[in-house]
């Protein structure tokens, strides 16, 4: 069994949103991350994964977005052993400046352009690989920002 988590790729003014995770979450604690978090059980529904996208963002960062677009997916294992299927969004930044709203999962906020998460020595492949695949989204028009 596999829990489902979604990342939101947040885009604006040519910046990527990233968090620093709080030093409680139980994985990845005190890392740069996507903003995002896992599905809640509900029964029978629909968009479930682009819904808890929007909940998990304004949960966290108190801002909304627009344009959710499917970018990729993986899976990962906790260092707990719990399998996550991951799976990552393009965003477009809609509205309210982010913040570290949930101080029990995030303790900063950061913008950053491609270049500079590209090239950041401490952050992960699996982010860079992922912004790379947003990035290219966009720049291949693929990206358009329509609304969901």
């Amino acid at each position: 069994m596999f829990v489902v988590n979604v990342e939101g790729a947040i885009h604006r003014d040519g910046k990527w949103l990233l968090i620093l995770r709080s030093e409680k979450e139980e994985h990845a604690g005190g890392s740069l991350s996507l903003v995002g978090g896992k599905c809640e059980f509900e029964g029978v529904s629909s968009d479930i994964l682009e819904r808890t996208l929007q909940r998990e963002i304004f949960e966290e960062v108190g801002s909304e977005v627009t344009g959710i677009e499917y970018v990729n997916s993986s899976s990962f294992i906790t260092d707990s052993g719990i399998n996550v299927v991951d799976i990552v969004f393009l965003c477009h930044h809609k509205s309210g400046e982010p913040f570290a709203k949930s101080t029990e999962e995030v303790d900063g906020v950061f913008w950053m352009t491609t270049s500079e998460i590209l090239s950041h020595p401490e952050l992960p492949d699996y982010l860079k690989r992922n912004i790379k695949c947003a990035e290219e989204k966009i720049q291949d028009g693929s990206g358009s920002g329509r609304v969901k």
